[in-house]
């Protein structure tokens, strides 16, 4: 969930910005049977309404809200109570659009081919759209209020207490704040502006016709991305060899359309860059949330001071695989496989006592949680793949996404999501509704401290060397994935944009050059670590990520704050433990790096991206000691 500090106009986004970013692998559809009967599965959702009926009646209520809305305009400066009521009314508009909004999208992603659910979902997100247009006054209108004044009304009005970080923040990027008409046409072109995006998404997965391969087991496989991110870790390497030329090859053969959607992409974010005012399109990213640039410029020289241990997981896999030579094909497959399944309630039960570090209180927050109806959780026919949580319904509390199959990566991703759901409960249990929505930035902590501690109690308790050594390289992997690949990213959307706002131009083997190059560099290609043939360079255009501006370091951030604290956490240090809770608790009350520095990390010091690498070469010492038994 992306909290958007800058402007009540972000909200014509919020769709695209609800669901929370995952780190483990989306499932892909399965067929296995389910029935939405089975309550002990399956999320209530008569905890946000009784029944359509309902939902309807509070559409039309909400819009009439929506359009009554500009009564306050201009009527924001008259004085502090005026000011106070204002703000109440349209975020109390807000809230209760919110929940709207989450009913229809829940319902949509339990059966995507119900036509009656997609039209609610589309209703819903007119609504946001149009309550961002109904609201693109205020901010221009707050910043032309002398400061002094709004400073007078902040301290004379207890009732403006809740909206105080808002509006200071707000004046804190007073001159990127356009006039009420500029923001106004802006807010009208923010479908237009998502174009791009939408047309690498009809592009990649509907219309680019996706090549059919026979694997080893004699089965036809359809190679489109959910296909290939099936079939990439095959054991066999011929096969996995096959998956990633057959899949490559064909975004090959679009490259040049996919340029122009990604070039489309960062062009927008260049023009929106400049006409707000910023220096860049990174300076606008980071402006939102005031993050300093430091801690882009930390991350990114931190792990390319580091890759050498990146270089020894490639080579620790490369000895278990029995391989002569590492290719790019090679870092999916598991080295180690173990025949392990979970149930449900074991699941719970281990992620409970895995859980135990962060405290009683915690835990007993969390038992209470995991056992009420907010979860849907296994696979069924049309659901949505994949997991997340959308925690917007403040008043009611976080539903959970699930597409549960057993096996130890749905027990790391049913403690990932559980992360996010605490977040968004005790957030919500600590702040106001206007404090209580946490950035992006800080959003994958709780969820990746979840995993963490669970790859620790898993590896901790393990029955023999194999069992302990599976999970080991479960969490290496984890780190090469989520911190290593996602800065890797991180080096090559700067590189575009900067590309772009000087004046560049980028096309399909302008985009494979760029990519390619940091690929070989992270992996060691000129080394010898690593062979990586030219055909994989066109990787980048997997990535959707790349049409979310400047979003994808915030993995890398999340994941190496999240092994600062929980390493310390282990330790036994109860002081780091309420520092971890205070950043639950702190919600969107102050700017995420603050809320980090209050807790003792500061994102913009190499050390806390140490701690990864710290983490990474103890795991792979003692997979070495288990080898060299």
């Amino acid at each position: 969930m992306t909290h958007k500090y800058s402007s009540f106009l972000a909200v014509a986004l919020f769709s695209v910005c609800l669901i929370q970013p995952i780190l483990a692998q989306s499932a892909s559809p399965a067929t296995e049977k389910y029935t939405l009967e089975d309550k002990s599965f399956v999320w209530d959702l008569h905890d946000l309404y009784p029944d359509v009926k309902s939902w309807e009646e509070k559409r039309v209520k909400i819009s009439a809200r929506i359009t009554r809305l500009g009564d306050c305009k201009g009527r924001l400066g008259e004085n502090s109570a005026v000011l106070a009521s204002c703000m109440n009314k349209i975020t109390g508009v807000y809230k209760d659009l919110l929940k709207l909004y989450t009913y229809a999208f829940l319902a949509k992603d339990t059966d995507l081919a119900n036509s009656k659910f997609r039209e609610r979902s589309s209703l819903a997100q007119t609504l946001l759209v149009q309550f961002g247009e109904a609201v693109s006054y205020v901010d221009p209108e707050l910043v032309s209020i002398e400061s002094t004044k709004i400073h007078t009304y902040l301290k004379e009005s207890l009732a403006l207490k809740e909206h105080d970080f808002y509006i200071l923040n707000t004046l804190r990027q007073s001159k990127h704040i356009l006039s009420p008409k500029e923001e106004s046409i802006i807010a009208a072109l923010q479908d237009t502006m998502s174009t791009a995006a939408s047309a690498y998404e009809v592009l990649t997965n509907a219309e680019i016709p996706w090549p059919e391969v026979t694997l080893s087991d004699g089965k036809k496989y359809r190679l489109d991305p959910s296909g290939y991110a099936s079939n990439r870790g095959s054991p066999l390497r011929e096969d996995r060899e096959l998956v990633f030329n057959e899949f490559w090859e064909t975004f090959q053969n679009y490259k040049q359309t996919l340029a122009i959607t990604l070039e489309g992409q960062v062009k927008k974010d260049a023009i929106m860059a400049k006409i707000k005012g910023y220096s860049s399109s990174l300076e606008q990213a980071l402006a939102e949330d005031n993050i300093p640039r430091e801690v882009y410029e930390a991350l990114v020289s931190t792990v390319n001071t580091k890759v050498s241990s990146l270089h020894r997981l490639i080579g620790l896999r490369q000895r278990i695989l029995g391989l002569d030579q590492t290719k790019y094909y090679d870092i999916y497959p598991s080295v180690i496989s173990i025949d392990k399944k979970y149930s449900l309630e074991e699941t719970k039960l281990l992620t409970i006592e895995a859980l135990k570090p962060l405290g009683k209180d915690y835990i007993n927050t969390f038992t209470e949680a995991v056992n009420k109806n907010w979860m849907h959780v296994h696979p069924i026919q049309g659901k949505r793949s994949g997991a997340y949580v959308m925690g917007a319904a403040y008043d009611v509390h976080p539903y959970i996404l699930l597409n549960f199959d057993n096996t130890l990566e749905s027990v790391s991703t049913f403690a990932h999501e559980w992360g996010h759901a605490m977040h968004s409960l005790i957030a919500n249990q600590s702040q106001p509704f206007t404090k209580a929505d946490y950035s992006t930035f800080i959003a994958e902590i709780a969820s990746t401290a979840n995993e963490v501690l669970l790859f620790d109690y898993l590896r901790k308790n393990a029955v023999d060397d194999q069992e302990r050594l599976y999970y080991l390289f479960k969490e290496l992997s984890q780190i090469r994935g989520t911190f290593f690949r996602q800065t890797q990213f991180a080096e090559f959307e700067l590189a575009i944009h900067t590309l772009i706002e000087n004046g560049g131009a980028l096309s399909g083997d302008k985009l494979n050059k760029i990519y390619g190059d940091i690929l070989k560099r992270y992996y060691g290609h000129n080394k010898g670590v690593m062979d990586i043939d030219d055909l994989y360079a066109v990787e980048w255009a997997y990535i959707p990520h790349f049409y979310r501006n400047f979003y994808v370091y915030q993995y890398a951030t999340s994941i190496s704050a999240a092994y600062f604290l929980t390493d310390k956490i282990l330790d036994g240090s109860p002081e780091v433990q309420q520092n971890f809770l205070g950043i639950l608790q702190a919600g969107g009350s102050d700017y995420p790096y603050k809320i980090l520095m209050n807790a003792g990390v500061d994102m913009a010091s190499s050390e806390v991206y140490e701690a990864v690498i710290r983490r990474m070469d103890m795991l792979m010492d003692e997979v070495e000691l288990i080898l060299g038994k």
